[in-house]
């Protein structure tokens, strides 16, 4: 039988060369190039630096306004009424309002005694303070233990009740909803809420209450995050930067000119009028928080924020952790926007000026803007117009306005500004998620509601590193192990490809010297693909 010769079997009209089908990709390309894919970077190009522009000034307007709060504006306790609550002999404890702490939890095997032990440190007259920790863990030994370190400070002369609920119905807002409506804290004037990483000083009611009490359009009192791991890992510090400006800036200006600001779900007194007026807690989304305060805002409260009042708080340290905690405070924010808009809109107990505040300040350029045009602009435009040169990004659009942003940002952390480039590194890796969690927010996709607890390990790492150190027999308190194929995240891996390709094109083809900036980041799309950030459990 004759040998068959593969050229039998293949038309000619197929057996081209390596250079021709080179050639018809890249005929190919052209054609689609001119009429397609230049209009359409081009217009990416011009709403990109519209958006750009916009969180500029945005940044702009912040930075003054701060600077001239920090120089002329009086602090809360001047602008407002304020005398500390003072102990009197005859009248005994009844001059003290009576508070309400409320605790959620939800299997917080690693901070529950922290909590817990802050809360009924607090120095307020006993019988003017009610504890309430809703623990809504679905793990019995967690709740076992949560439940009696409740009995041993109840042991103490300590008024606190342990709170569980049949199902998590409304996750966190069903379980603060849940505990207002006990008999038991009916007199309660006012609510501090602490989440369980959270430990406020003896003196954080003293130094808050009075504002409730002394001045009754005050809705809120909001106090400042203070991290106790920050140093843990470079993540934690990342965080920091992040976490800082938005208390320094944008709490502070919102307080100092709107009386508004968003409430962090944490670390804060409500007035329980105010919460009852606005309609309660609202589990429609997964910002409760920031609903309440929106509502509560449009009926006329006022809120204060003290910078000085500050609270210690566990930043998440596994990156696992801190992607589900953005996905949430990302989508939640542009899924109450998109319920709420209208209604802001038609509201006549605020001013117009708070209203534009709101709408597009608050909400429009912080929780939308900010996270499209870092993601769109600086990973997906930007690197595209490298492969399409007839498109061009003008300096100041690709430079010099990210540079004073960035500069501007630095401001809460000035201990930190050594990070700064690799703080815009991973900014730009994590507005890939910020991105997707905001369209699904304001299409209310599939995960628009998803709510995941942030975990918190406590001292739990130092433990059992320290129990290796030591080399004891005792048994660490907990081992944390996962498999590298669990840590991979394949989105960070497909663009730190993307980046390189356009990286090497650029460094062959290109002008403008990007390959740097692109390989850099590039590495850390990488480096968080491959799970390496954060603590590694």
């Amino acid at each position: 039988m004759a040998q068959i010769s593969p050229k039998m079997l293949i038309p000619e009209s197929f057996l081209v060369s390596r250079d021709d089908i080179t050639g018809q990709l890249g005929l190919m390309w052209d054609l689609i190039k001119a009429p397609l894919l230049v209009p359409l970077l081009k217009i990416g190009v011009y709403v990109c630096l519209a958006m750009s522009l916009m969180l500029f000034m945005e940044r702009l307007y912040l930075g003054v306004v701060i600077i001239l709060v920090k120089l002329f504006w009086k602090k809360p306790e001047k602008r407002y009424k304020f005398e500390p609550i003072q102990d009197d002999v005859e009248l005994g404890s009844s001059n003290f309002p009576v508070v309400l702490v409320q605790i959620p939890m939800f299997n917080e095997k690693e901070v529950y005694k922290v909590s817990i032990g802050a809360a009924c440190g607090l120095s307020w007259p006993s019988d003017r303070l009610v504890i309430q920790v809703l623990d809504d863990s679905t793990d019995p030994a967690i709740k076992l233990m949560v439940e009696q370190e409740c009995q041993r400070w109840a042991n103490k002369g300590i008024n606190i009740t342990y709170q569980i609920r049949e199902n998590r119905t409304g996750y966190k807002a069903g379980a603060l909803k849940e505990g207002l409506k006990r008999s038991y804290v009916k007199h309660c004037e006012y609510v501090a809420i602490f989440d369980a990483d959270f430990r406020p000083e003896p003196d954080f009611l003293r130094r808050s209450i009075p504002l409730l009490v002394h001045n009754p359009d005050i809705a809120l009192v909001q106090a400042r995050w203070r991290f106790v791991n920050a140093d843990e890992c470079l993540l934690t510090r990342m965080q920091e930067m992040s976490l800082d400006y938005h208390f320094t800036v944008e709490q502070e200006v919102g307080s100092a000119t709107h009386a508004f600001f968003g409430f962090n779900g944490t670390a804060g007194i409500w007035r329980i009028a105010a919460i009852n007026e606005a309609g309660g807690w609202k589990d429609r989304t997964t910002v409760e928080d920031m609903d309440l305060a929106v509502r509560a805002s449009l009926r006329g409260w006022k809120f204060v924020y003290l910078g000085d009042l500050q609270v210690k708080s566990e930043l998440p340290s596994t990156f696992k952790a801190f992607r589900f905690q953005q996905h949430r405070w990302s989508c939640g924010p542009a899924n109450l926007f998109r319920k709420m808009v209208w209604e802001i809109i038609q509201n006549k107990k605020v001013k117009f000026w708070k209203k534009v505040y709101v709408i597009y300040s608050f909400f429009f350029v912080r929780k939308i803007i900010a996270h499209m045009v870092t993601f769109f602009f600086y990973c997906v435009v930007l690197p595209l117009t490298i492969l399409v040169p007839e498109v061009k990004v003008p300096i100041w659009g690709a430079v010099y306005i990210p540079s004073i942003i960035t500069v501007l940002n630095s401001v809460g952390t000035p201990r930190s500004i050594h990070l700064l480039f690799y703080w815009i590194l991973f900014e730009n890796v994590m507005s890939l998620h910020r991105t997707k969690a905001t369209f699904i927010g304001l299409l209310e996709a599939g995960r628009a509601n998803e709510w995941v607890v942030t975990e918190k390990l406590g001292d739990a790492v130092k433990k059992a590193a320290e129990a290796a150190k030591n080399k004891t027999n005792t048994k660490a308190p907990r081992k944390f192990r996962f498999k590298f194929a669990d840590r991979l995240n394949t989105l960070e891996l497909g663009f730190a490809a993307f980046l390189f390709l356009c990286g090497c094109y650029d460094f062959v083809h290109g002008k403008n010297n990007y390959f740097i900036y692109l390989f850099l980041q590039t590495i850390s799309f990488f480096i968080t693909g491959i799970g390496y950030v954060g603590t590694i459990i």
